[in-house]
């Protein structure tokens, strides 16, 4: 009964989701209320999360994966914002992995909505995406995949042995991290 409640985003707008994005729960209206007294410029996305985003890879080989397919939209003053952003040198903050899903599958194909199967990997060039706040993944999941394409496999892997040496929480209801884009994957 509590999940109606506690499994709700701030950002929530538009029916359609199966699951909240999880990385958007650590974020409440004071919260948001301090990143703008601060200069923090928001901008908002819709990713219609489909159950697959949390099921686990099923194959031996990554390049065998098929990625379950998400409905997306992107408005025009969030895209008005990344180019803001990038024209005073600040960086492209992104709540979650599926505001990274949406946003490079829209740098890849210029569509601002849409449905997208991205699939996300070690070796991916980010076009958009510079820090990344995201909630502690579970193993062999496709998530956990996209955090290492992001920060690095071995920084990654280093900041899970510390969560679980720690105690954190992982997955829906986990404990938050804050990650920057790898240096040599920049």
């Amino acid at each position: 009964a509590d999940d109606e409640r506690r499994y709700q985003t701030v950002f929530a707008r538009v029916p359609g989701a199966v699951a909240a994005p999880t990385a958007a729960l650590h974020f409440d209206e004071s919260v948001l209320t301090a990143l703008e007294a601060r200069g923090v410029q928001r901008a908002n996305v819709t990713l219609h999360v489909g159950a697959g985003t949390f099921a686990p890879m099923k194959t031996e080989r990554i390049e065998e994966h098929v990625m379950h397919h998400e409905r997306y939209a992107i408005p025009p003053q969030t895209i008005q914002a990344i180019a803001d952003c990038r024209a005073r040198d600040g960086r492209v903050v992104a709540v979650g992995t599926t505001t990274v899903r949406t946003l490079e599958s829209w740098a890849r194909s210029g569509e601002t909505q849409g449905d997208t199967n991205i699939f996300i990997t070690p070796g991916f060039q980010f076009r958009v995406i510079d820090v990344l706040v995201t909630n502690f993944h579970l193993p062999k999941s496709t998530l956990m995949m996209l955090v290492s394409a992001f920060a690095g496999y071995e920084p990654v892997m280093a900041l899970y042995h510390h969560a679980v040496e720690q105690g954190y929480r992982f997955f829906s209801y986990g404990d938050a991290m804050l990650l920057e884009r790898s240096a040599q994957i920049k």
